[in-house]
């Protein structure tokens, strides 16, 4: 943006830009093009500091995407999905980030799938040397992060060898905890992803991997999303249908421009961009148009059905909702027109 162009967006919204200097984390107002929006809608999206959950933002942010389509944006950081949907839930957040282990939630009803983000495949199993498969954990302690895919792939490999979580030991920790417990030998086994297994690796260069994400892929795919409060959607379409519109041009630059993105991204989080590169290779990431097709012809519809099977399996969800309720798929493709 010119200096020119953003003087005159400052002038056109000096509210908003006083918030953004308060906040340091929106933007002023579309560069002072002749359809600009005299006033910017107000959005609360939350986060998690890795590739996957970050990396949209991070181009919005340097593509002035938020400002091109009107959007006042504060971007708080989370740890986990779970803790992004309660705060959904208490109107302190209006969009949010959620792993495939997190999607129980909006089948629950606390939360709508505003957009699929993309399909993961960094999900493991890790275990310390001398335990060679997922039998071997039985009476072990394992540590997860409740409510994630670290989570759900623990509990599909279990199902796999005829096991359930009461067979182990399971301690619910943070992504971050789990690395230092792993790494100091505290806990047997763990369901994590990388890039913290490449953390881990390095302290524990002898860890054995015992299930993966591929290894249950005829079975359910590993989307990860973008969620929205349903008040908000509700009480704000427009503004819904602007961040829709930001989200798919933002998918479209990270197709066409990844190794840029995962620098941007980098800085973005002051994260070493060879570990979020890392991130990047165990992901699939679609364009746009890629998920309109998706969506038109069911098969996103279909990710989460089985999703919401699997976790009425694993005792999360009783009466999940119907995939097409809670997916704001028609919506999103409607941005796109």
């Amino acid at each position: 943006m010119t200096h020119s162009h953003r003087k005159r967006g400052i002038l056109a919204a000096a509210a908003a830009v006083v918030a953004f200097a308060l906040a340091g984390c929106a933007t002023s107002a579309s560069g002072g093009s002749a359809d600009a929006p005299e006033a910017l809608e107000h959005v609360r999206f939350g986060y998690i500091a890795d590739f996957n959950g970050a990396s949209l933002l991070a181009i919005a942010d340097d593509q002035d995407l938020w400002e091109k389509h009107g959007i006042e944006v504060e971007t708080p950081v989370f740890t986990n999905g779970p803790l992004q949907i309660q705060a959904l839930g208490t109107n302190d957040l209006d969009f949010g980030y959620i792993g495939p282990g997190a999607m129980w939630l909006p089948a629950s009803g606390q939360a709508k799938v505003a957009a699929i983000n993309s399909l993961g495949n960094a999900d493991r199993v890790i275990a310390q040397a001398g335990i060679t498969s997922i039998e071997d954990l039985k009476g072990k302690k394992v540590a997860v992060p409740e409510g994630t895919s670290g989570d759900m792939i623990l509990t599909m490999a279990l199902r796999s060898a005829g096991m359930t979580i009461d067979d182990v030991e399971k301690v619910a920790m943070d992504p971050a905890t789990i690395v230092a417990a792993f790494s100091s030998k505290q806990v047997d086994a763990a369901g994590i992803w990388y890039p913290l297994i490449d953390t881990i690796q390095e302290q524990v260069p002898d860890l054995e991997i015992l299930a993966e994400n591929e290894d249950f892929i005829d079975d359910v795919a590993f989307p990860s999303a973008f969620v929205a409060s349903p008040s908000f959607v509700e009480e704000n379409p427009e503004a819904t249908t602007k961040v829709l519109a930001v989200l798919r041009e933002a998918m479209d630059y990270r197709v066409e421009n990844l190794d840029e993105v995962i620098e941007l991204t980098s800085k973005m989080l002051k994260i070493d961009a060879a570990a979020l590169e890392v991130e990047a290779e165990n992901a699939k990431y679609m364009t746009a148009a890629e998920v309109d097709a998706l969506t038109e012809d069911g098969t996103v519809v279909t990710w989460l059905t089985a999703l919401n099977e699997y976790f009425t399996t694993a005792g999360k969800l009783t009466e999940p909702t119907d995939p097409t309720e809670y997916y704001l798929g028609d919506q999103f493709v409607e941005a796109g027109e």
